[in-house]
């Protein structure tokens, strides 16, 4: 019985190992390494992070600020995957030079393209700073009083922050404001194009496949970071070096089998873990039908014209998957809520706390949280969804009235004198400037008549053939001159009278309501998180991702979607020609990748049975920010490339089921494999470090 009882233990252990969680790399020891070694790990923590030597987090990188990427040579050549350098390689192309569609390989350094904006951005340490962010600070306060005061305690440190005169630093808070880490970063500002396949293989499947599983996406791109002389981060400059990096991955060629441990390391984006049932039901029954209706009639005129125009087609590549890539992530959101359970998962979990209040006689401390919860997201909803169908229209899916967003801006700007609105044009001249170097006017005004009705009664196309804003030259000249002149001009611009009430409207009444109910939930949801660990102190809280470095550790492991269907965790490039549909947009095989399928010319990168590996699953913890992770082995090594989750898991972000939850990962191999023999870019193979851990 002894034995049994061990036994049970073991597997709970096992089990619980693989709950999910994004940890802070500097605190792994203990429970973090324990469980690691449970999986199979052999990496101490000290591997993982170190200060005083070079550990894996040096080979970590911030892309952009919205990805991930990891240094894979003693050159700086920089992994990510292709949808986090999409911009980049877009910017690029044009008819002559069409890098999205036959792909782009620097064969020299010299032939290696400067990005202007990119940067990477790597954690130096990471230190905790909570007892100085919260001083002074007492339960009697009221919110705003408890934010002044951690306002002040921060302008105070900050003066006293140690670090090199090349580095910066932020201050992040965790567990909702109960605990603060002080971050120190290097940011690379000289970041060059290397290398990017065809979007035929990184971004096969595109939208159909987006989300899902199996998949077969060789969704990578290479970039090399840049160094002055001294190997400190500098601005672009010819005299530049690659950047030597204290850490870089090894490669393993030996891949992955179900079971084997993953590590993945990144820069989650936002996850919100501890929301009451209450909050995710308005989510997932409110925002998120109106969210993806809203671009979902954005997408169709978008998508049309893009399959008609191969001009529109670049122009709009881009647009069009930051557009359909949360459109779908939600959808895939609300199946996952419903199929896991997971309100009345939260309602249970919410009476146990309740229970607990009452038990421990803390019911008059904590025990108005729940109700008072209902009470603020039943004001809430209206000014969510009037807030979020705002900035559908004016942020996200119709780019004549994101001009006129940022031409309402400069206009209030200008009440606060002529710097002000010199300031504001300046960037209003930036922003329109971008917006017309990929710009449609048919395909935004289809946008604009499938997608206004949704946010108002009052629908004018007849503005796209009256405003000036829709030609460069034309907007540029009605910002031209002294602050009055200008103002009285926009106003008379017909797109500009028609969208300015709207913007009013929003700025007058919807945002103001908007930040004050969301500052009360957020204080509340505080004290809810504070409550939590005090009153249920052994389930398992690990912060939610606010953009700072996290590990996520878990195994490769299939899942079943539905019942009698099991999916396999690995995908072959038998499933890349089985999918092949000539000429589609989303299903065409380049005509040499499926050649040296027909030969079975796989070099170096086949597994144990001949077959090439594509893509494979895991059970780690991952959301939007860890595109571009690392995916790593038991020893240290690279062995694959976060770029998705599976469409029944992306409800991760506020519910992780370990039956469902999978991220999607590029196998290694695939990646050389098309470095190697598609792109014969070998110059690149030979620059980093293959191992065969398994042997």
């Amino acid at each position: 019985m002894r034995f049994i009882k061990l036994i049970f233990l073991l597997v709970l252990f096992q089990l619980n190992a693989q709950q999910g969680g994004m940890w802070i790399p500097s605190l792994l020891e203990g429970m973090n390494e324990g469980e690691m070694r449970n999986l199979g790990s052999k990496l101490s923590a000290s591997d993982i992070y170190n200060v005083n030597s070079s550990s894996l987090k040096d080979a970590i990188g911030h892309f952009n600020g919205g990805c991930t990427s990891e240094v894979i040579s003693d050159q700086g050549l920089l992994l990510t995957n292709h949808h986090c350098g999409y911009s980049q390689i877009q910017s690029h192309s044009s008819l002559e030079n069409d890098y999205i569609t036959n792909g782009f390989w620097a064969k020299s350094l010299k032939e290696e393209i400067p990005n202007n904006g990119l940067y990477v951005e790597f954690i130096v340490r990471i230190e905790d700073v909570t007892e100085v962010m919260l001083k002074g600070i007492t339960d009697a306060m009221s919110p705003r009083e408890k934010q002044s005061r951690i306002d002040k305690n921060k302008y105070a440190f900050e003066k006293t922050i140690r670090k090199e005169e090349w580095q910066d630093f932020r201050i992040r808070p965790f567990y909702q404001g109960n605990q603060y880490f002080l971050f120190i970063t290097e940011r690379f500002e000289d970041i060059r194009l290397v290398g990017a396949p065809p979007v035929s293989i990184g971004k096969f499947g595109s939208d159909t496949d987006n989300w899902v599983w199996p998949r077969h996406t060789g969704d990578f791109s290479l970039f090399r970071i840049y160094a002055d002389k001294n190997n400190r981060p500098a601005k672009y400059s010819e005299d530049n070096r690659p950047y030597k990096p204290k850490h870089f991955l090894p490669i393993s060629l030996d891949g992955v089998e179900e079971g084997d441990f993953t590590m993945v390391f990144g820069f989650p984006g936002r996850t919100n873990e501890y929301l009451p049932a209450v909050a995710i039901e308005q989510i997932t029954q409110k925002i998120n039908p109106l969210n993806i209706a809203m671009r979902e009639a954005a997408l169709e005129v978008i998508n049309a014209n893009m399959m008609e125009d191969d001009l529109v087609r670049i122009q709009y590549a881009s647009k069009q998957a930051r557009i359909a890539n949360s459109w779908k992530k939600w959808i895939g959101e609300n199946l996952g809520i419903e199929k896991s359970g997971a309100i009345e998962i939260k309602k249970n979990f919410e009476a146990e706390f309740t229970k607990e209040l009452n038990k421990q006689g803390k019911a008059a401390e904590y025990g108005n949280i729940l109700p008072q919860f209902d009470k603020l997201y039943s004001e809430f909803e209206d000014t969510n969804l009037k807030r979020n169908s705002f900035s559908q229209v004016f942020l996200v899916t119709n780019e004549l009235m994101k001009i006129m967003l940022r031409l309402a801006q400069m206009e209030l700007a200008s009440q606060k004198g002529e710097a002000a609105f010199n300031k504001a044009r300046e960037n209003t001249i930036s922003q329109i400037r971008s917006i017309h170097k990929n710009y449609s006017v048919k395909v935004d005004k289809g946008v604009f008549n499938n997608v206004m009705p949704m946010f108002t009664d009052n629908v004018d196309a007849s503005i796209y053939e009256t405003t000036a804003f829709v030609d460069l030259d034309k907007a540029l000249a009605v910002l031209d001159g002294e602050m009055n002149e200008v103002i009285t001009r926009l106003n008379n611009d017909p797109a500009y009278r028609y969208a300015k009430p709207m913007v009013i409207e929003y700025y007058q009444n919807v945002e103001p309501e908007y930040q004050r109910l969301s500052t009360e939930i957020g204080a509340l949801q505080t004290q809810y998180m504070k409550a939590l660990m005090e009153i249920m102190p052994n389930e398992r809280y690990f912060p939610d991702a606010n953009r700072t470095m996290r590990v996520t550790y878990g195994k490769v492991n299939g899942y079943s979607p539905r019942d009698a269907v099991y999916y396999n965790p690995v995908t072959y490039l038998d499933g890349v020609i089985e999918k092949y549909v000539p000429g589609d947009y989303e299903f065409d095989v380049p005509e040499k990748l499926r050649r040296l399928y027909e030969n079975k010319d796989y070099g170096n990168y086949a597994d144990k049975n001949g077959k090439l590996p594509i893509c494979f699953l895991g059970t780690n913890h991952t959301t939007g920010g860890n595109s571009g992770s690392p995916a790593i082995d038991a020893e240290g090594n690279l062995v694959g490339l976060n770029f998705d989750r599976v469409w029944e898991g992306t409800m991760s972000d506020i519910y992780y089921d370990p039956e469902i939850c999978r991220n999607i990962m590029v196998d290694l191999r695939y990646v050389l494999f098309i470095i190697d023999k598609y792109a014969e870019a070998d110059h690149l193979i030979r620059e980093m470090k293959l191992v065969h851990p398994k042997k």
